[in-house]
């Protein structure tokens, strides 16, 4: 029993032995204070803000970066788009164009003195077939009368009036310009080719010129016929 009450004393005192010597321990550490000054404090303040205006300047440093990568591509992709769209105009006739080519001039046969029935126009079956040996011999672009020819172009005969594309071929002399790569080549196949004797055929002269350095076509001036297409509805959302 003695041993016993013995023990218990010894453990109370030790318990209470540990928490006097932590409370000691604690009230003989000193509280960490910042011992800065005001002029520290404010160099210190003044160090942050200059940092926070650095990291500012790079992020729209960087924007302003991002910015004109994305212009510049959104510039490029109109660039893109301008250029196709002139591509396929010029594809389509609807500019004028410039080159090295031949003019051919159609005038009646006879002159002043002729008496006679006057030939008031020339036959679209010639012209079809004028306008198709002058692509076999390597033209790229053709105009008949200044009307540009194009891949829609209706050639036909009106109530007696030869008209491309509903213009009229009702007076001469009128000129038929030709650009081609190889306008040498064009002439001299023109100049072995019968289709002046079919000309001569309708009383009609056709009149070849050495080919030229510059020949003007203008641009189709009517309106494209489109078919087999629809416009592409967007959806909604």
């Amino acid at each position: 029993m003695f041993n016993q009450k013995k023990l218990h004393f010894t453990l109370v005192a030790m318990i209470i032995g540990f928490m006097l010597a932590i409370q000691f321990r604690t009230t003989q550490q000193p509280v960490v204070r910042d011992t800065r000054d005001m002029w520290e404090l404010r160099e210190d303040l003044k160090k942050e803000q200059e940092l926070h205006a650095q990291l500012l300047n790079e992020i729209r440093k960087y924007e302003d970066a991002l910015e004109s990568y994305e212009q510049k591509r959104s510039d490029s992709k109109g660039a893109v788009l301008r250029r196709t769209l002139d591509e396929l105009k010029k594809e389509a006739g609807l500019t004028e164009v410039v080159g090295s080519g031949i003019v051919l001039n159609v005038q009646p046969l006879y002159d002043e003195t002729y008496v006679g029935p006057i030939v008031e126009t020339v036959s679209p079956e010639l012209l079809k077939r004028l306008v198709n040996e002058l692509n076999m011999y390597g033209a790229e672009e053709i105009s008949i009368a200044n009307q540009r020819i194009v891949n829609t172009t209706v050639i036909r005969d009106i109530n007696g009036v030869t008209k491309i594309d509903g213009y009229p071929i009702n007076s001469f002399p009128f000129e038929i310009k030709v650009i081609a790569k190889d306008d040498e080549k064009l002439y001299n196949r023109l100049k072995a080719s019968t289709l002046m004797e079919d000309f001569v055929a309708e009383n009609l002269q056709l009149i070849v010129s050495e080919p030229l350095h510059r020949v003007v076509i203008p641009p189709y001036d009517g309106s494209l016929r489109i078919e087999h297409m629809e416009a592409v509805q967007e959806k909604g959302g």
